[in-house]
């Protein structure tokens, strides 16, 4: 909603200014996909932060069931968890 929001706007400006038809338009795609970028990337941050502050409590719940790594079973170790960054891909290549 933010990328329409900034792309109306980039072209109601780019009119002001006098810029012509394909002016208004390039800057107007260029200001919808910095602002959709953005938009992604505060998201993404928030998703991390919400993994992390989760982490320890799941690690912790993990370790205590019957098939973790201390009780003898042969669960993963959850020290360097790379399954709470959602841009990284899983180790056997697939997203």
């Amino acid at each position: 909603m933010a990328g329409i929001a900034a792309m109306v706007l980039t072209g109601i400006l780019g009119t002001a200014m006098g810029l012509n038809n394909t002016g208004t338009f390039m800057s107007s795609c260029v200001a919808f996909v910095a602002v959709a970028m953005w938009a992604d990337s505060q998201i993404s941050r928030r998703r991390r932060e919400a993994a992390r502050e989760t982490a320890p409590t799941a690690a912790g719940e993990t370790a205590r069931k019957p098939g973790s790594e201390e009780a003898g079973g042969t669960a993963r170790r959850s020290g360097a968890d790379l399954s709470l960054d959602a841009d990284r891909p899983k180790p056997d290549g697939h997203g």
